[in-house]
């Protein structure tokens, strides 16, 4: 097979890719002059590193580029299919080229999170002794997916997804160009054509190379062989998604937005945020459960009926499934971003939660417990407790229910909202009868 022929069977993304430092398209917040990243880059100066960021955003790339204007042999590898028997190998390639010329070795592992912790180790020894330059690629928080001892060793690098002008000029080169592109195919895209792949593409270059390669192979097979039109450029983006990773990043930030919205009575940012999941493929299940915690969390006894509304919803959606009812949770978003707020359930059994453990196993009193046997009775179970029935209002004044030897609490503080309103007053009016606790606020 000819090498011209080995290079058209290539996808396009990889043939586009840049090959110069100065072809590279975004990421202007870590690689313009003056940006560490770039002058360390620049000098041929190698040091470990991790990027971060969406997928299509040029990790892979970016980590080539570095290891070429170092002049330093790049081993790229992939956590998904690579192995410690693989990283062995690389410390034996980067220990003979060493030995050969001197020559510095950048080892580049892609989807560095699906590594676990024994794997990830590996590396610190050749880290330490400089038989290797590592650059990790992650589209997950390293936080949380990357070892302290290898986050010690090497610096983070944010990549950002790119934007639709960023995109667009992506696209541009690739049609103009006649040697990786598709110069020689003489494509004209109509007005908007371009604008409208990059919007689709989502910020992943990779995507947006895939669907103007898959453009103009239509485009050629159709009656104008060099006229890529709006028409077609829709039916080829119809089919992408905003991006959004079940278990990653986007995942918890969208759901983040979306009860940080509906706890900040914003109901068309939480409806937003809402489709934003639904579309990206989350499972509706897992908002109705989110929804039903939101109503206990940020609506509390301020509007009861929030929980009914969000266990209603999440019924609903199970008896009719997508589209139809999602429209049930639509409904439950809006109402519970629109009702009273009140998160004083919530705090009142963390403070709770706190004296449970602060204060660990106390008696219950002896005037609390049931009495059903008569053995029970004449221990005291039960006795001198006033049943609140029989006392005016229903309200036994003065009586204790808490354990002997803790001092008195007011953990449930209602707010002034909603129906929480009326159960301050009426809390307020019963205290007041009673005689004030030495721990009340």
């Amino acid at each position: 097979m000819s090498a011209a022929v080995a290079g058209s069977l290539r996808p396009l993304a990889d043939r586009m890719r840049p090959r110069r430092l100065d072809e590279f398209i975004g990421q202007e917040h870590v690689l313009a002059p003056g940006k560490p990243l770039y002058a360390s880059i620049m000098a041929g100066q190698l040091h470990s590193l991790i990027l971060w960021g969406p997928p299509g955003t040029g990790k892979t790339t970016l980590a080539r580029l570095i290891a070429q204007t170092a002049s330093a042999q790049f081993i790229p590898l992939s956590a998904v299919m690579a192995g410690v028997k693989d990283i062995r190998a690389a410390v034996e390639n980067a220990r003979a080229a060493r030995a050969a010329d001197g020559r510095r070795t950048l080892l580049f592992l892609d989807e560095v999170h699906r590594f676990n912790k024994a794997q990830q180790d590996t590396f610190l020894p050749y880290l330490e002794d400089g038989t290797l330059t590592f650059i990790g690629a992650t589209t997950e928080n390293p936080s949380f997916e990357v070892v302290s001892a290898l986050l010690s060793r090497a610096r983070i690098y944010v990549l950002k997804a790119l934007t639709a002008a960023d995109l667009t000029a992506v696209l541009r080169r690739a049609l103009a160009d006649g040697e990786r592109g598709l110069g020689r195919e003489r494509i004209q895209p109509e007005p908007e054509v371009l604008e409208l792949i990059a919007q689709a593409a989502d910020g992943d270059a990779r995507r947006a190379l895939n669907m103007l390669e898959l453009a103009v192979a239509m485009v050629q097979a159709g009656p104008s062989p060099h006229t890529l039109t709006v028409a077609l450029a829709r039916e080829v983006a119809s089919g992408g998604h905003r991006r959004f990773d079940k278990g990653g990043d986007q995942f918890y930030e969208q759901i983040s937005a979306l009860h940080k919205a509906v706890r900040g009575t914003d109901p068309d940012a939480a409806l937003y945020w809402l489709c934003r999941m639904l579309d990206g493929g989350c499972d509706p299940h897992y908002i109705a459960r989110r929804v039903v915690r939101m109503a206990s969390e940020d609506l509390g006894l301020a509007d009861p009926r929030a929980l009914a509304l969000a266990l209603d919803a999440w019924e609903a959606y199970e008896r009719l499934g997508t589209p139809e009812g999602e429209l049930a949770l639509a409904t439950a978003v809006v109402y519970l971003a629109c009702a009273p707020k009140s998160n004083a359930v919530y705090a009142a059994m963390g403070e709770a939660m706190a004296d449970v453990a602060a204060y660990g196993t106390l008696e219950v009193p002896m005037k609390l417990r049931n009495a059903p046997t008569r053995l029970m009775k004449d221990l005291g179970y039960g006795r001198d407790y006033r049943y609140a029935h029989d006392e005016p209002g229903a309200f036994a004044a003065g009586e204790r229910y808490l354990p002997d030897g803790m001092p008195d609490r007011r953990y449930y503080r209602p707010v002034p909202r909603g129906l929480e309103l009326k159960i301050g007053e009426a809390l307020a009016r019963l205290r007041g009868a009673a005689p004030k606790a030495k721990g009340d606020e």
